[in-house]
């Protein structure tokens, strides 16, 4: 199954809006009439100070809404560990699998003939545990408890673009999980031409010439995104 990334919504004029909040705490006048006089050269102006300086309040005022589907539980295990957004999944609580769902299989797995033979029958098994369970009357949100971490699921994500960032950093890097290390490239593929100057260096710290992971880098660098 692919994995499918939408952008829902975004602020309007993120960068713009950004800046104003920054330039709120210093002017006289009110944030409409900041908003209206803003250019792009003075909010890059002063994105490029606030973000300089590490006074990073101001990237909360925007914040973006994906929709995901074609991913495992087991992203979404790792995505929710997030706490600095917002969430609603597909529930296995209330939708009931009248079918064997649609399972995400690594791609280790599917590259080696006899791991994908015994993923495909765990995965038979599962499914035919999980219908026997319903045919005895067993309410869904406890024949649930027999399905794996493989099970497709659909997720809308809010995130403001401070938290973004923060996500973008850790998720981006090599060393993160396949699975979500692909859904935050294509998250920054999308969010990047909204606000290019915040996030011209987004990803993974080697982006900026510096890795985080000392002893555990893996020695091979983000590409650096042509501009």
């Amino acid at each position: 199954m692919t994995m499918q990334v939408d952008l829902l919504y975004s602020t309007p004029d993120p960068e713009r809006a950004v800046a104003t909040a920054a330039r709120s705490c210093y002017a006289k006048v009110g944030g409409e009439e900041l908003f209206q006089e803003m250019s792009a050269e003075r909010a890059h102006s002063v994105l490029a100070t606030i973000m300089g300086s590490g006074h990073y309040s101001a990237l909360e005022h925007a914040s973006y809404t994906f929709s995901v589907e074609g991913v495992s539980r087991t992203l979404t295990h790792q995505l929710v560990r997030h706490r600095l957004a917002s969430y609603n999944q597909q529930s296995q609580r209330y939708v009931r699998f009248d079918a064997a769902p649609e399972i995400i299989e690594p791609p280790t797995v599917t590259a080696d003939p006899r791991a994908h033979t015994i993923f495909e029958e765990a995965m038979t098994a599962a499914y035919r545990a999980y219908a026997a369970l319903a045919k005895l009357d067993i309410p869904t949100e406890d024949a649930r408890y027999v399905l794996p971490n493989a099970c497709a699921t659909k997720i809308v994500i809010t995130m403001n673009i401070r938290e973004l960032l923060h996500f973008f950093e850790l998720r981006c890097c090599h060393r993160a999980q396949w699975e979500i290390q692909e859904l935050a490239t294509r998250m920054l593929e999308l969010a990047r031409p909204t606000a290019p100057f915040i996030f011209k260096d987004a990803g993974a710290p080697c982006v900026r010439g510096h890795c985080n992971e000392g002893k555990m880098s893996c020695g091979h660098p983000y590409p650096q995104v042509q501009r």
